[in-house]
């Protein structure tokens, strides 16, 4: 069985395990989860992972056993198969923005409590949730499950990986945020009004991708397998933010030279991702600024030193820009 503390290089964090399959009985939830290779144990440990192979297992057996591809959130059932069906009908439309709207209008045929809005206003588009399911959790993970199949089928349309501007959710930081820089990129909003993804407008305008091969591939285990793809899709700022917290805080370039690649290579691989090296070392820093900030022995000269920044105006700075507040202001909040 998947150990609270398995750390593989293809992992979910076990909050989606445990959002998963909170609609189910108790008895089904210990049946899927040990169908699934899962131990129970996992859904109260806030910081355990599990295999992806494992999580996308779970989505199925979950589907089965409530006959709903969206785990029961919402009061109308998505059926199986209804994932499939949409994705069939997209093939019709010429251009990326015409089946998105169409996808648009198929997730709001199956849903009653969510409702999908597709907002184009040049250079940005956005997609919008606009979501009553209750309590919150629920919504949350609906929310994160929705958004994620929504860029899935984003980036089939548009033959290649969409990357999204900024993500904002209508919730508190979670404490698995740490799993939407994968999912979302860097820059990302919380307790926003409206939980949405932005991305370049001008994709909606090319050509749409598919065919019948690339459908047939797209839906092998659709729509879990979606999910796996975009939660697992960002290895190389992953590896970057793992590498930046040695607190050295070195230059893009000396670090693609310890990693045997050009500068280049780097940054094009970061921006396939939907993100770039600076926007990486901004999240790392405001994440570890929060966390240092809570710290009253530290100093702010200290802070800003383990963030690497030359003085504390920098840091000053810097955090009035992420959160619109004074580093000051916030540790005494």
């Amino acid at each position: 069985m998947a150990h609270p503390t398995v750390a593989a290089a293809h992992t979910v964090s076990a909050a989606f395990v445990a959002s998963a399959v909170a609609r189910l009985t108790p008895a089904a939830r210990r049946r899927v989860l040990a169908a699934c290779g899962i131990a129970p144990q996992v859904l109260g440990t806030a910081d355990a992972r599990v295999p992806a192979a494992a999580f996308g297992a779970l989505w199925l057996a979950v589907a089965d056993e409530l006959d709903d591809e969206f785990f029961g959130l919402d009061s109308r059932r998505m059926k199986v198969g209804s994932f499939a069906l949409l994705c069939r009908a997209l093939l019709g439309h010429g251009t990326v923005g015409g089946a998105l709207r169409e996808a648009q209008r198929g997730f709001n045929l199956f849903f009653d409590d969510v409702r999908v809005e597709l907002e184009s206003d040049p250079p940005r588009a956005r997609l919008l949730l606009h979501n009553r399911i209750q309590p919150l959790a629920l919504r949350r993970f609906a929310d994160e499950t929705l958004l994620v199949m929504l860029h899935g089928l984003l980036c089939w349309l548009a033959g290649r990986r969409v990357p999204l501007r900024a993500g904002a959710f209508a919730w508190p930081r979670p404490v698995h945020a740490g799993e939407y820089r994968r999912m979302f990129g860097a820059a990302l909003d919380f307790d926003a009004p409206t939980t949405s993804i932005e991305f370049d407008a001008s994709v909606l305008g090319g050509r749409a991708a598919p065919g019948a091969a690339s459908l047939r591939e797209f839906l092998r285990d659709a729509p879990q397998s979606v999910f796996l793809k975009q939660v697992g899709a960002a290895a190389w700022s992953e590896r970057v933010r793992r590498r930046l917290r040695r607190a050295d805080w070195p230059a893009a370039d000396d670090v693609a030279r310890e990693w045997g690649v050009s500068g280049v290579t780097l940054r094009r691989k970061l921006a396939a991702e939907g993100t770039s090296w600076q926007r990486v070392v901004d999240g790392l820093r405001h994440d570890l600024a929060v966390r240092l900030l809570g710290d009253r022995a530290l100093s702010l000269e200290q802070v800003a030193e383990s963030l690497g920044y030359g003085d504390a105006r920098s840091l000053h700075r810097a955090f009035r820009k992420w959160t619109g507040a004074a580093p000051g202001a916030y540790r005494g909040s």
